[in-house]
């Protein structure tokens, strides 16, 4: 089995919403990407179901997977969304990973071509 296999989409959500959302926000060279799991329809954040980390990876012009950046989160007293500074020039797509602590890793993805 390959890890990619065991990724949720939107395809998978159910009445809790696990699809990490990617917003930008732009800078002078650089974007700050906010990771928010539940936009639409907020995520539970409890101890007993919540959104344990969020990681995000950029896609180079060449196929590179980059990580960007990681965000533990923990239950209750945490917000289900992460930020990140990045520089956009040479990413050809942004990747969010979202993990639930019941329902596993969920994934969504942003392309930055314009």
């Amino acid at each position: 089995m390959r890890f990619g296999e065991l990724l949720k989409t939107a395809s998978n959500e159910g009445k809790e919403k696990h699809v990490p959302h990617i917003e930008l926000e732009a800078g002078s060279g650089e974007v700050m990407a906010s990771v928010v799991v539940g936009k639409e329809t907020p995520h539970p954040n409890t101890v007993e179901h919540h959104i344990a980390w969020i990681q995000l990876y950029g896609v180079r012009s060449s196929g590179q997977l980059v990580s960007l950046g990681s965000a533990s989160l923990a239950p209750v007293d945490s917000g289900n969304c992460a930020h990140f500074c990045v520089k956009r020039e040479g990413f050809s797509t942004l990747i969010a990973l979202a993990y639930c602590n019941l329902h596993g890793v969920w994934e969504s993805s942003l392309s930055l071509q314009t």
